[in-house]
Protein backbone atom coordinates (compact mmCIF):
# COMPACT_ATOMS: atom_id res chain seq x y z
CA UNK A 1 0.00 0.00 0.00
CA UNK A 2 1.38 3.45 -0.80
CA UNK A 3 1.07 6.47 1.47
CA UNK A 4 -1.71 8.09 -0.56
CA UNK A 5 -3.76 4.94 -0.10
CA UNK A 6 -2.91 4.77 3.59
CA UNK A 7 -3.95 8.38 4.13
CA UNK A 8 -7.21 7.80 2.27
CA UNK A 9 -8.09 4.71 4.29
CA UNK A 10 -6.53 5.69 7.62
CA UNK A 11 -9.63 4.79 9.62
CA UNK A 12 -9.33 1.21 8.35
CA UNK A 13 -5.56 0.83 8.79
CA UNK A 14 -5.36 2.74 12.06
CA UNK A 15 -5.95 -0.47 14.01
CA UNK A 16 -2.97 -2.08 12.31
CA UNK A 17 -0.85 0.90 13.32
CA UNK A 18 -2.04 0.45 16.91
CA UNK A 19 -1.02 -3.23 16.74
CA UNK A 20 2.44 -2.32 15.47
CA UNK A 21 3.03 0.62 17.80
CA UNK A 22 0.93 -0.08 20.87
CA UNK A 23 2.43 2.74 22.91
CA UNK A 24 0.76 5.35 20.69
CA UNK A 25 -2.43 6.82 22.06
CA UNK A 26 -5.65 7.13 20.10
CA UNK A 27 -5.16 10.90 20.02
CA UNK A 28 -1.68 10.50 18.53
CA UNK A 29 -3.01 8.11 15.90
CA UNK A 30 -5.79 10.57 15.10
CA UNK A 31 -3.22 13.34 14.66
CA UNK A 32 -1.14 11.19 12.31
CA UNK A 33 -4.13 10.76 10.04
CA UNK A 34 -2.21 8.51 7.64
CA UNK A 35 0.51 11.05 6.87
CA UNK A 36 3.95 9.50 6.73
CA UNK A 37 5.76 12.57 8.03
CA UNK A 38 3.49 12.62 11.09
CA UNK A 39 4.04 8.91 11.73
CA UNK A 40 7.81 9.29 11.40
CA UNK A 41 7.76 12.19 13.87
CA UNK A 42 5.72 10.21 16.40
CA UNK A 43 8.03 7.19 16.07
CA UNK A 44 11.00 9.45 16.74
CA UNK A 45 9.39 10.99 19.83
CA UNK A 46 7.70 7.93 21.27
CA UNK A 47 10.35 5.28 20.57
CA UNK A 48 13.55 7.34 20.40
CA UNK A 49 14.29 6.34 16.82
CA UNK A 50 16.45 8.33 14.46
CA UNK A 51 14.66 9.95 11.53
CA UNK A 52 16.20 7.40 9.15
CA UNK A 53 15.16 4.44 11.30
CA UNK A 54 11.63 5.77 11.78
CA UNK A 55 11.31 6.39 8.04
CA UNK A 56 12.46 2.84 7.28
CA UNK A 57 10.07 1.34 9.87
CA UNK A 58 7.15 3.33 8.46
CA UNK A 59 7.91 2.13 4.93
CA UNK A 60 8.28 -1.49 6.08
CA UNK A 61 4.93 -1.25 7.85
CA UNK A 62 3.26 0.26 4.76
CA UNK A 63 4.58 -2.54 2.54
CA UNK A 64 3.03 -5.15 4.83
CA UNK A 65 -0.45 -3.66 4.52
Amino acid sequence: MNWDQIEGSWKEVRGKAKESWGDMTDDELDQIGGRKDQLVGQLQRKYGMSKEEADRKADEWARKL
